[in-house]
């Protein structure tokens, strides 16, 4: 039932993309600011309390939801209900075109343009960014994403799942990021006070949460890229970027297909490789398609062993 969930979600995400503005996501953004604004009361017991309202909350009831319509209804009904919130939590659409508009700019040569699509999907200047550099932000960011959007997602759903706890991890995921994002957006630049007990409370729970999917995910694309090289710029990047979950993964991504990237947006000490080219783009998608591949085989796998067992 996993595997059958996860493909309808993700041919459904690809077929019909959400909208930027659905009222799914705008409702969730509202709860968010809702627990923030009544639970944030500047100490660190009141950011757990937002916190868990704000994350904990909704992955509760979507597994009671579950549950409920697994013994109500039977497991068609438990099924969709995985299906319908996966799409909301799961997918490429909900990044790629900001990949694939810089990647149209770079193949036509416009250098300006790539730029500025760069500094609008990322809320960075870019004006004076070289090519090499421009490319490797633009793979950076899309590996990133591809990681909280899909491997991450699919490593939370998995773990959860195996347990009968349906699609609760999915949300439980994708909510510990969204705020621990969105609370340091919204300090910046809304009237909303968000406290740093609260930013610190969602940055320390995101740390913890993406700490196996980071690692799941610069694994897989071990396996299905330059293994002992994606392995020996992991094991270097440990002590070098302690708690950076994303350091992880872009270290192995620089292993598993030989190029340059860093750990973070500092200048120094980048992992070693070729450096970017327009022509590493296709490069990145081909690892990450085929460690799309590599999960619904596993995911396949496992819902097999679990119907057989």
């Amino acid at each position: 039932m996993s595997f059958i969930s996860v493909l309808m979600a993700l041919l459904l995400e690809q077929a019909r993309p959400l909208s930027r503005g659905n009222p799914v996501h705008a409702s969730l953004r509202a709860w968010v600011r809702w627990s923030s604004r009544n639970f944030d009361a500047g100490k660190s017991a009141h950011g757990w309390l937002a916190w868990g309202f704000s994350v904990a909350a909704p992955s509760l009831l979507v597994m009671l939801v579950y549950w409920m319509l697994d013994a109500w209804l039977g497991w068609l009904a438990a099924m969709l209900w995985s299906v319908a919130v996966l799409y909301m939590t799961l997918g490429f659409r909900q990044f790629s075109f900001h990949f694939t508009q810089i990647r149209d700019a770079l193949s036509d040569g416009d250098e300006d343009r790539a730029r500025s699509l760069l500094a609008s999907w990322r809320q960075m200047d870019a004006s004076e960014l070289p090519r090499s550099e421009l490319v490797r932000h633009v793979i950076e960011h899309s590996v990133l994403s591809a990681h909280r959007h899909v491997f991450g997602v699919l490593t939370w759903f998995s773990l959860l799942s195996a347990f009968g706890l349906g699609p609760a991890g999915a949300v439980l995921y994708r909510l510990s990021e969204f705020v621990a994002r969105y609370w340091q957006h919204t300090s910046k630049t809304h009237h909303q006070p968000v406290s740093e007990a609260l930013k610190q409370t969602a940055a320390d729970a995101w740390i913890v949460i993406d700490w196996a999917p980071s690692r799941m995910t610069a694994l897989s694309f071990a396996v299905v890229g330059s293994f002992e090289e994606a392995i020996d710029c992991w094991r270097n990047c440990e002590p070098r970027f302690v708690g950076d979950n994303d350091a992880i993964v872009l270290a192995a991504t620089s292993g598993a297909v030989n190029i340059r990237l860093q750990g973070s947006d500092g200048p120094g000490n980048p992992f070693p490789g070729q450096v970017p080219e327009p022509a590493h783009l296709a490069v990145v998608v081909g690892l990450v398609w085929r460690t799309v591949v590599m999960w619904m085989l596993l995911i396949a796998l496992l819902t097999l062993a679990r119907l057989l067992g």
